[in-house]
């Protein structure tokens, strides 16, 4: 298995830091409103890294967080008269509604900021300690000019950062790059700490929770593109401080989900919020997949519903490969694999082994259904059947994609006859109502 690491910014062969075992932490949300679609992708996106580390039989350790403590939060509560507990525990069961609706696992590690604050509060403590952080007026920060190699992931020269930074009059920092490890604060919710009262600064709280959870550089650290820079270089700076590691040995970034050519913004209006989709959440998965995670996607209505057809399709075949072992009362016991079914495997395996391509993976999928297909035609043996729907399974449970297939029982099989019955003898009132019955029990 090959990954491509933002760290070194090359293909990279993947070897876990204990064998078998895979340890993956993903910047989850800031939780004080709605996830839109482009929220959505690197949900989506790392949910299928985790099943298909599971389809190889790794035990995976999987954390995303959520961010509890932000001025944004602050905002909207003042703004709606709410405490702040009050809009992330609101936002909070929203987003994983929301992960359940496009088909991804809630059954991870999901740490609230605010449970680790002593944790993070003794991160800060322990970088003041060896000089990587100072006070000054009851913020502490970070000194970005220790880290030698700092830009190292966003590929960035510090001598260029500085010269582009806009310096505050009056400012508190040694260097206009020191980013805040803690603010103080006289608004909203505050906690004390030995550099006064306040609350933590963005980047070191991922960093103080991955410790905490995993206790060692793990092995996938992921997220957006846009966290690159600053928060995923100064999550590394901290790491590189007090541990001499990056974090993760291996950096994954997807790209933007697009809409119209424009950054999807909430500031601006420019979204399509998760809970608004009115289409079928497989075909959506199906549309974020069929890009390579790592390149941008552009929405629009026409291709979305391009991939509303797509599903349908795939779901047809699936369903009348169900149909056929239904009705002939097949034993699922072991099946006889086709040659063309090996085929497709491989191309399945070598697409995803080569840094999580679903794109060609999604293709695999779909030579699946043509072969499918053919073989429903053609009479093809039960068992090599049996084999076709067994793959189809596997593709389902790496990509995260659930057909709403319904088990025929006796009276189906009945009603079922009798429709072939009607359709043959070409009686079109008994054919209609049969159809009708079974189309409303979601057989066909």
């Amino acid at each position: 298995m090959k990954i491509f690491n933002s760290y070194t910014n090359k293909l990279e062969e993947f070897v876990p830091r204990h064998k078998g075992k895979v340890s993956i932490y993903v910047c989850g949300p800031t939780v004080y409103s709605y996830i839109h679609i482009g929220n959505a992708r690197p949900v989506i996106f790392f949910d299928t890294v985790r099943r298909y580390f599971e389809h190889r039989d790794y035990e995976v350790k999987f954390a995303s967080n959520f961010t509890d403590v932000d001025d944004k939060i602050i905002t909207k509560a003042i703004e709606v008269e709410k405490t702040e507990k009050e809009i992330t525990d609101k936002f909070i069961e929203a987003f994983l509604t929301d992960v359940e609706k496009v088909n991804s696992k809630t059954d991870y590690i999901k740490p609230r900021v605010t449970e680790y604050m002593d944790k993070i509060i003794l991160y800060i403590q322990e970088l003041i300690n060896k000089g990587y952080a100072y006070q000054a007026d009851g913020d502490v920060y970070f000194r970005v000019t220790k880290i030698k190699d700092y830009g190292i992931l966003s590929n960035r020269n510090v001598d260029d950062l500085i010269s582009g930074a806009r310096i505050e009059v009056n400012t508190k920092k040694e260097n206009p790059l020191d980013f805040t490890l803690w603010k103080k604060t006289d608004v909203g919710i505050k906690f004390a700490a030995p550099f006064g009262e306040g609350r933590p600064g963005w980047h070191t709280e991922c960093v103080a929770m991955i410790e905490n959870i995993f206790g060692e550089e793990i092995d996938i650290h992921g997220g957006g593109s846009g966290l690159l820079f600053p928060h995923h270089e100064n999550e590394i700076a901290q790491a590189k401080a007090l541990h001499n590691h990056s974090i993760a040995k291996y950096w994954m970034h997807n790209g933007l989900l697009n809409i119209g050519n424009a950054k999807m913004s909430k500031s601006e209006g420019k979204t399509i919020l998760v809970k608004d989709l009115t289409v079928n959440p497989n075909a959506f998965r199906l549309f974020t997949l069929s890009t390579h995670y790592r390149s941008p996607i552009n929405y629009t209505d026409e291709v979305l519903n391009n991939y509303v057809k797509e599903w349908d399709k795939i779901v047809r075949v699936y369903k009348a490969l169900h149909l056929k072992l239904d009705l002939n009362d097949h034993i699922y016991g072991n099946a006889k694999i086709h040659p063309d079914l090996l085929l497709i495997y491989k191309e399945f395996l070598e697409a995803m082994d080569n840094d999580f391509n679903t794109a060609n993976g999604i293709t695999a999928l779909q030579k699946l259904v043509k072969i499918a297909n053919q073989m429903l035609r053609s009479n093809t043996e039960l068992d090599v059947l049996l084999s076709v729907l067994k793959l189809f399974n596997d593709f389902f449970s790496v990509f995260g994609l659930k057909p709403d297939v319904i088990e025929l029982e006796r009276e189906d099989k009945k009603t079922y006859l009798l429709w072939e019955k009607a359709r043959k003898d070409k009686d079109f009132s008994a054919a209609d109502k049969y159809r009708n019955i079974l189309q409303e029990k979601g057989v066909i």
